[in-house]
Order: C-alpha cells, then sequence, then structure tokens
C-alpha cells in the first residue's frame, strides 16, 4: 500500500539514518583496521622502513573483521612463512596419519642368505628417513637372513619426477643442506656432517656419515681468538676427482668453540643413498658385489623389508617448528603424486594446492607458488589471505595438529631465541620467514584476555632485518588489545 507524503518523508528519514548507521559503523570499522598502531609506527620509523614495505593483518578468529589491515592486499614475499599453506593443505588432504614408505626388493628368492641378483630400493618420497632409519632399514635386512647381494643395488625413484635441479640457483651456494632438492629415495636429508675440534694447535675433522666416496683435506689452523661467527672463518673447496669427491678445508679454527658441526649436501641423491648403503651394508657383516644403477620395481613384486615414516602430524613439526625447506619441498612433491597421479612434482603440487584452495572458498589470486617451502625470490601471498587461510584453519577439525607444529614465541623452534618481556611468551604459535629483504611472522596468538587472534606481519624492504622491534611491538599491542 502506497504511504502518504508526511509517512514516507518518515520512513525515508528512518532509512537514511539507519544508512547513515551502518555507514559511519563501516567507516569506524575501515579505519580502525587502517590505522598502523603509534608502538608500530615508531619501531618501523626507527629501523628505517617505509610504511609501504610492510603488510599487516590481525583479526579474532570469533570477529567479522580485522582490527588492523595495513597494505594487507598487497602481494608479499612471505619466504618461510609460505610453509603454513603447504603443511596446512597437506594435513587436510593426507590426513595427520599419512606415512611414508621405503621398500626393499629381490629380484630373485634368496638361497642361504643370498641373492644371486639385484637388490631394489625403492623410495616414495619420505622426508624423514634420518640416518638412524636407514640404518634400522639395512639392519632390517640382515635380519631378514640377508648376507649377500650377488648383483646390484637398484635404486627406484620414479615416485617423483626427475627433474633438472640446480642446487646453487637461489644463492650461488649449492653445498648448503637446504639448497638440495627433492626426490623420492631422500636419505638423511642428503647431508654429511664435518664435526671440528681443536686439540693442541691442531684442527681435527670428523666425518658423519662416512663415506668411502669422500675424501678430507685438512688445512685448518686453530687459534684462540673467540668462537664469534665461526662458520665464515672456514673455506671450503669441493673438487671432483675421477671417482672421489675431495673437499679442502682452510681458514682458521677457535680452540673456545669446543666441537661444532658444519652440514654439507655433497654426492648427487642417488650417489649418496649408494655410498650409504654399502657402507652400512658392509659395517653390519653384508657383502655388495655389484654397482648402483637405478631402475623400477616390476609389477607384482613382494617386498621382503619396508619400513614407514612417522605420520604427517609429525614431520610437520619438523617442517614447520625447524623450518626445513627440502621436507616441505618433499610434502609438496607427494600431494602432487598423491592427488596430481605419479610422478609427483612440482607443478602437479602447485596445481593440486590450488584447487584445493578453490574447493575450500579461498580464493587467492594474487598467490605465486614455486617450491612451498618459501625458499624462493618469486612466492608471493598477501597478508589479508594468509589471515584468512589461518582463519579456515583455526576452524579445521585438524587446527591442533597445525598450531602445535607452529615454533612457541621465546619457548621452541626457530622462535626459542625471541624475548617477549614476559608478556606473550609461551602465548603464541608464529611460523617465522626470513630471506635477504624479506622478514615475515604469521601464526595465532593467544591476548591477556584470552582470546585468540590471527596475526600476520611481512616486510620487503632492503632493511627488512631491522623489522623485529616492530614485529614484538605488534604482539605486544595485540596482546594487551582492548575493544
Amino acid at each position: 500500500m502506497a504511504c502518504m507524503p508526511d509517512d514516507c518523508r518518515v520512513a525515508q528519514g528512518h532509512g537514511l539514518m539507519r544508512f547513515a548507521i551502518l555507514l559511519f559503523a563501516f567507516l569506524a570499522s575501515a579505519a580502525q583496521a587502517a590505522a598502523l598502531p603509534e608502538p608500530v609506527a615508531q619501531a618501523l620509523k626507527a629501523a628505517g622502513i617505509p610504511e609501504a614495505s610492510v603488510s599487516i593483518y590481525a583479526r579474532r578468529v570469533d570477529a567479522n573483521l580485522p582490527v588492523l589491515a595495513e597494505h594487507s592486499e598487497q602481494p608479499m614475499n612471505p619466504a618461510s612463512v609460505m610453509k603454513l599453506l603447504t603443511t596446512y593443505a597437506g594435513l587436510d588432504m593426507l590426513g595427520p596419519a599419512y606415512t611414508w614408505r621405503t621398500e626393499i626388493y629381490s629380484s630373485r628368492p634368496a638361497v642361504a642368505g643370498v641373492i644371486d641378483g639385484d637388490l631394489i630400493l625403492k623410495g616414495y618420497g619420505d622426508p624423514a628417513l634420518t640416518l638412524e632409519k636407514f640404518w634400522s632399514l639395512v639392519h632390517a635386512l640382515r635380519l631378514a637372513g640377508i648376507k649377500e647381494i650377488r648383483g646390484d643395488l637398484v635404486l627406484d625413484r620414479s615416485y617423483f619426477e626427475s627433474i633438472a635441479f640446480d642446487p646453487g640457483a637461489f644463492d650461488d651456494d649449492p653445498y648448503r643442506p637446504y639448497n638440495a632438492g627433492p626426490d623420492a629415495l631422500l636419505v638423511n636429508f642428503k647431508a654429511t656432517g664435518f664435526h671440528f675440534r681443536a686439540e693442541s694447535d691442531a684442527v681435527v675433522i670428523a666425518v658423519d656419515p662416512e663415506l668411502p666416496q669422500l675424501q678430507v683435506v685438512n688445512r685448518l689452523k686453530a687459534d684462540r681468538t673467540g668462537c664469534g661467527d665461526w662458520k665464515n672463518r672456514l673455506e671450503y673447496e669441493v673438487q671432483e676427482r675421477d671417482d672421489k669427491l675431495v673437499i679442502v678445508f682452510s681458514g682458521t679454527y677457535s680452540a673456545q668453540c669446543g666441537e661444532k658441526v658444519l652440514d654439507l649436501s655433497l654426492p648427487r641423491h642417488a650417489e649418496y643413498v649408494f655410498q650409504l648403503f654399502r657402507s652400512l651394508w658392509r659395517e653390519q657383516g653384508g657383502i655388495l658385489n655389484g654397482r648402483m644403477r637405478e631402475g623400477i620395481v616390476p609389477p607384482d613384486m613382494a617386498s621382503i623389508v619396508s619400513m614407514t615414516s612417522p605420520p604427517l602430524s609429525d614431520v610437520i613439526r619438523q617442517i614447520n617448528k625447524y623450518s626445513n625447506n627440502l621436507m616441505a619441498r618433499q610434502l609438496l612433491m607427494t600431494l602432487g603424486a598423491e592427488r596430481g597421479g605419479v610422478p609427483g612434482s612440482p607443478a602437479k603440487g602447485i596445481e593440486v594446492i590450488r584447487a584445493w584452495l578453490a574447493a575450500n572458498g579461498l580464493d587467492f589470486p594474487e598467490l605465486v607458488l614455486e617450491n612451498g617451502s618459501g625458499l624462493s625470490r618469486l612466492e608471493r601471498i598477501s597478508a589479508r589471505h594468509l589471515g584468512e587461510l589461518l582463519l579456515a584453519a583455526h576452524d579445521h577439525p585438524f587446527m591442533p595438529e597445525l598450531m602445535s607444529s607452529l615454533p612457541v614465541y621465546a619457548v621452541d623452534g626457530t622462535l626459542k631465541r625471541r624475548t617477549a618481556n614476559g608478556a606473550y611468551a609461551g602465548r603464541a604459535h608464529l611460523k617465522s620467514g626470513s630471506l635477504d629483504n624479506v622478514r615475515a611472522v604469521a601464526g595465532y596468538l593467544l591476548d591477556a584476555q584470552g582470546r585468540r587472534w590471527v596475526v600476520v606481519f611481512m616486510v620487503n624492504d632492503t632493511r627488512a632485518a631491522n623489522s623485529k622491534p616492530a614485529q614484538e611491538a605488534l604482539l605486544e599491542w595485540l596482546y594487551h588489545y582492548r575493544d
């Protein structure tokens, strides 16, 4: 029924009033979300970091709007904070109880402990097949009664795609373990530990594991200066001589350092596995007559020995608490193999994650993935979308597994050495990220009133390394925040 003119004017007035109230509330919320807290602004100013280089998103998990959204739509390099996306996707798609297998096959049945044929070792991308675990796998073969292998050791790495990988492409430091590439038969992170200690006026170097292929030339000199940044006082050069890898150490090592370990990734994956297997096999009294070659397990062949990894819930704790890049790469490849089809590849893993995001109503158009670990100059995500990912994870049944995988601020993992002035220490589960010109933290904070927050802080700037006080100022501000 049509209204009379006066009634219409009243109704219109009420409508305008309601609109004004809603507009005021929206603008107030927007202003609230846009204002950078004074302590954070001051810390950034003191660090020489312009606010335009910072992206922040902070929102209570039970709120509809963020209280802070500074440049939150801007695509940023998140460094290792990108592992949050990879590990949450892995938890949701594979489940916390998912495990990887490593299997051993024999081309011929053993007779009186002798395999008159090849031994085949097949990997399924286990990120946590450490030296101790691999020793146990070799020992299980001995317990099965095998004592001699007359054929070759055949490595089946077909679960992952064989990709061209340059370990020096990221920072021209190809022997550092964090630069190692993924592999279906990854053992001990493909790392060799060089243990240094000073004895009298000499420096002793012990190698673990000892591989026949490695030869160490020790030209180190001992001194008694402060330990300090001992790694930068060491120099090493890797040389290939026939079938040997020769590593020449020079420089100085301080007696005040006690024992230190430098981990390096030296031989290629297949050669590393072969050398390590042969060494452990001989230590346990086994005989291997053949060489190493690559192949594929014939169909319908039953394994004689197998081993499973720790569950994914344990693996992501190692990925996130200690920011293990190689394990994150392995997880991305595994997602590609499990959901995109064997062989797994980075491209398949990325496509699987994009499809998973879309299926969960998470539209991240600015997202750039390269390897899922954050060890990348290319990867990008906005603070807002990373925050929305954390909000979705908070409501997920596997939220406890994800949250417990994150470093606890000032307590453990990569944030163990952080300080929080006694206020929020132990109350924030945060993943940190660090590259040249990049610093980031993201995760969950429990404030003084017992309310849970999602917080994302990313800096992309030449002075990003100076942003730690600003991070702490933000956490302090949120910890004491009152509506």
